[in-house]
């Protein structure tokens, strides 16, 4: 949402908003562009009839006083996902879905198009390396490119986010359950994606990873309405800690690696073929592609340790993030740690969809916070309980921060490596205090 300010703003209007929590590094961005609201909370005496458009966030309640106002006067209401699409009317919408990867190739795609000089408008939701905001709206450029988010759209509208855009071209990367708060059963779940590839737009075009097969069932299912394009694993090696894409004597040497990924590279590739942009062009700009943020991002490097973050929450991403650092980083060891943060990570009900996802790590901790259980209104749950539906007796399950601090301080690093995992803060553990004392680099 705040994106979205800085960018109307960055068009010439006359931009305000309100929040009853306003948090970093939202504040600081609003506050350099003179956007901060002077006070947080709910002012519906402001609204008047001369607001063009009032713009709702995915956590504003249906009783909100300033929402009830704006429909009191008839204002014009839209969802964030509304509003873009809205916008995007008239252009090539480009929507990428998927449970994992979406942001990762949303990105690769945003950094290929730019390289090659390709004027487009976008949303995605990580902070990109060449990129000043998450989201661009010009009247000028005739695509846009969304990282389709299957969360839902608002207090007032419960379709998820991607159902909105209405695709031209469209992505789906693979389909692992999640959101369970949503999407209480995995049928319930998968029809979403099913949908969504339901709503592209006649003459349309489905990129699809064909190595899962609950995305192919859905291609096949679609292949008679709209075209479809598969892709899978590139061909690879990884060399003294470098990946390297195969192309027939030309290869490539990558920032980024893991098996997942490749596999985001591909799908990120054929999209841009989409768009104009030839397989040894993609390739040439996409040896530079620094990663997203909190996207397996390096955080500091020594000559015997490596330090990772990553966004890795749900059970695929955090097996996939695992075996990807193991595999790229043969002759050392791999300290994994995961918070469990999100309602579907806290759930007793889904723990045991994390069986077997660390079994990669030689040292895996797992930290959740009570107090998050609490705020989430869930179940307590024992570490035991956690321990056991990892089902790996390796883990050591920790409920103080500190304490995992310490744990990671008492570790001999030569030759190992750290991986941080979260859609959280540890419980606003000073991970670059941490990171100095194992590696003596600032981050």
């Amino acid at each position: 949402m705040h994106n979205l300010a800085l960018a109307l703003h960055e068009k010439g209007y006359h931009v305000t908003g309100s929040d009853d929590e306003i948090f970093e590094p939202s504040r600081s961005r609003l506050a350099e562009k003179g956007l901060l609201p002077e006070r947080e909370g709910w002012f519906p005496e402001k609204l008047d009839d001369g607001i063009d458009a009032v713009i709702l966030g995915m956590h504003a309640r249906a009783d909100n006083p300033e929402l009830r106002r704006a429909g009191e006067l008839g204002l014009n209401i839209f969802s964030f996902p509304e509003y873009l699409y809205n916008h995007a009317l008239n252009k090539k919408r480009v929507v990428i879905g998927g449970s994992h990867g979406k942001t990762t190739i949303t990105a690769m795609v945003l950094h290929v198009l730019k390289q090659c000089g390709h004027d487009t408008d976008f949303m995605v939701g990580a902070k990109l390396s060449g990129f000043d905001v998450m989201v661009r709206l010009t009247d000028e450029a005739t695509v846009m490119i969304f990282e389709g988010d299957e969360y839902l759209t608002s207090a007032l509208d419960r379709r998820p986010k991607f159902h909105v855009y209405r695709p031209h071209l469209a992505l789906l990367s693979g389909i692992a359950w999640d959101h369970i708060n949503v999407f209480p059963t995995w049928e319930g779940y998968l029809e979403e994606f099913d949908r969504f590839i339901g709503l592209i737009g006649k003459g349309g075009c489905l990129v699809y990873c064909s190595e899962d097969a609950e995305v192919v069932r859905l291609a096949e299912k679609y292949a008679g309405t709209v075209r479809t394009s598969g892709y899978g694993l590139p061909q690879y090696e990884i060399r003294n800690g470098v990946t390297w894409l195969l192309n027939g004597g030309t290869d490539v040497p990558l920032k980024v690696f893991g098996r997942h990924n490749l596999m985001n590279m591909e799908g990120a590739r054929m999209l841009c073929r989409e768009l104009g942009v030839g397989k040894e062009r993609f390739y040439e700009a996409i040896g530079s592609f620094p990663g997203a943020a909190n996207r397996l991002e390096l955080l500091a490097r020594t000559e015997s340790t490596t330090v990772f973050r990553d966004f890795a929450h749900s059970p695929s991403k955090l097996k996939a993030t695992v075996e990807a650092v193991s595999e790229q980083f043969p002759g050392r060891e791999l300290v994994a740690c995961i918070e469990l943060h999100t309602f579907s990570s806290l759930n007793r009900h889904f723990l045991d969809h994390y069986k077997g996802t660390l079994d990669c790590a030689d040292l895996p901790f797992v930290y959740f916070n009570p107090h998050t259980l609490k705020l989430k209104r869930l179940p307590e749950l024992s570490e035991a309980e956690v321990r056991k539906a990892f089902g790996n007796k390796k883990v050591r399950v920790l409920t103080d921060s500190e304490q995992l601090s310490g744990e990671l301080l008492s570790v001999h690093w030569k030759d190992k490596n750290l991986l941080m995992m979260s859609s959280g803060n540890f419980n606003n553990m000073p991970i670059s205090a941490l990171i100095k004392e194992i590696t003596g680099i600032s981050t």
